[in-house]
């Protein structure tokens, strides 16, 4: 095997694409902090208990492992940087006040998300910790598609539900984490001969609910239909009429229902969301934004404080917009000149790209589009446009 050939699914960025990220990523942070999100940087790894403390325990089989060579501690590498931020919240800032953090990182997997993914995402991501109201939840949402706008996405749709309809219709039914965890897989495959399996032990009533849960999906229809068909609790009731309530202030965007969708299940307490692109037909339908209500993120360092956020992959967020054009840049001859030194310095101190054509290499400027030139005119260093002959 060649010495230069990467692991699977770990791949070089190369500079247009490296540009595109990186100016997507300056955006993102940038539409964050019009919010009031504070940006905190948590290490890439981490002594491996701390990192898989609590809700990180999900992310076992997906984090890599090493020794410390100064402790002899397993260390791990994050495989998601949101229960980093759930530490910091509670542990290192410490506040009683709604705090807003955001984050932008990689993170490493062991094995990819999806076929043909990376294991090696670029990470943004934005919380809200303290406050348990819709409110919370809906200003997640609304800086989500703030920044899939401010990112150049086109043909937005946003998908929801709650985990709280499937607690309520489990609710006394006695069954064992590991009964239920196969019933929540179940739905999240929409394996209707399995879950007929699943459910013969259960009360009539729950399992004829369960089972009709894959066929709820649809437009806002739908939450009228779960209403009617849905055996009725304070738990089904509410998770009912915060969707209602969060679907009512989403102006302008192509909305959808899933109640079986239960991906993440053990994260997520409440609402969970996610924003697609794509047509699937001009364009591939992508999910480039996952998120929702986690209130236990906090609770095993002490601080079980309400928290709602959502995360993205910028790695596959380029690819669902349209690559931005060069950046416009002046020529430069290459020289010892006081004059031209000055002159060169003076333009980058004003936040002009200037680029300095090497000796024999007039023409090389790759990621740059030389629209003007530095010229000596009368002794005088000048820009002009280039000619258009």
């Amino acid at each position: 095997m060649s010495a230069w050939v990467l692991p699977d699914q770990i791949a070089d960025i190369l500079p247009s694409e490296a540009r595109h990220i990186e100016e997507l990523r300056r955006d993102l942070l940038d539409t964050a902090r019009r919010y009031g999100y504070e940006l905190v940087m948590p290490p890439l790894l981490e002594h491996l208990e701390s990192l898989l403390t609590g809700t990180g325990e999900a992310l076992d089989l997906q984090t890599f492992k090493l020794v410390d060579q100064l402790s002899g501690r397993t260390l791990g590498l994050r495989a998601d940087s949101t229960p980093q931020v759930a530490r910091i919240d509670a542990h290192l800032l410490n506040r009683n006040s709604v705090t807003r953090l955001c984050y932008c990182g990689p993170v490493v997997h062991t094995r990819s998300a999806r076929p043909h993914a990376t294991r090696e995402p670029l990470q943004f991501g934005a919380e809200i910790y303290g406050h348990a109201g819709l409110e919370a939840d809906l200003e997640s949402l609304e800086l989500a598609q703030a920044c899939l706008q401010a990112a150049g996405v086109n043909s937005i749709a946003l998908d929801m539900t709650d985990v709280r309809i499937v607690d309520a219709l489990l609710q006394g039914q006695g069954l064992t984490p590991v009964a239920q965890a196969r019933i929540h897989a179940a739905l999240a495959a929409k394996d209707g001969a399995e879950l007929h399996d699943l459910t013969q032990t259960l009360s009539a009533e729950a399992g004829e609910a369960l089972r009709l849960l894959p066929e709820l999906y649809g437009d806002a229809a739908i939450l009228d239909e779960a209403e009617k068909r849905l055996p009725r609790s304070v738990l089904m009731d509410s998770a009912l009429q915060h969707l209602r309530w969060l679907a009512s202030r989403t102006d302008g965007i192509k909305l959808s229902f899933d109640l079986a969708d239960l991906r993440g299940y053990a994260y997520y307490t409440g609402v969970r969301f996610a924003f697609f692109s794509g047509d699937g037909v001009s364009q591939p339908v992508r999910e480039l934004v996952r998120g929702g209500r986690y209130d236990e993120v906090g609770a095993v360092f002490g601080r079980k404080r309400p928290a709602v956020g959502f995360s993205l992959d910028l790695k596959e967020l380029v690819q669902a917009v349209t690559p931005r054009g060069l950046r416009h840049a002046i020529l430069a001859p290459w020289g010892e000149q006081a004059g031209l030194r000055h002159a060169v310095q003076y333009l980058r101190a004003k936040g002009e790209t200037v680029v300095c054509v090497l000796p024999g290499h007039e023409h090389e400027t790759n990621e740059f589009q030389c629209d003007r030139q530095l010229l000596e005119v009368d002794g005088q260093w000048m820009v002009e446009p280039f000619s258009k002959n």
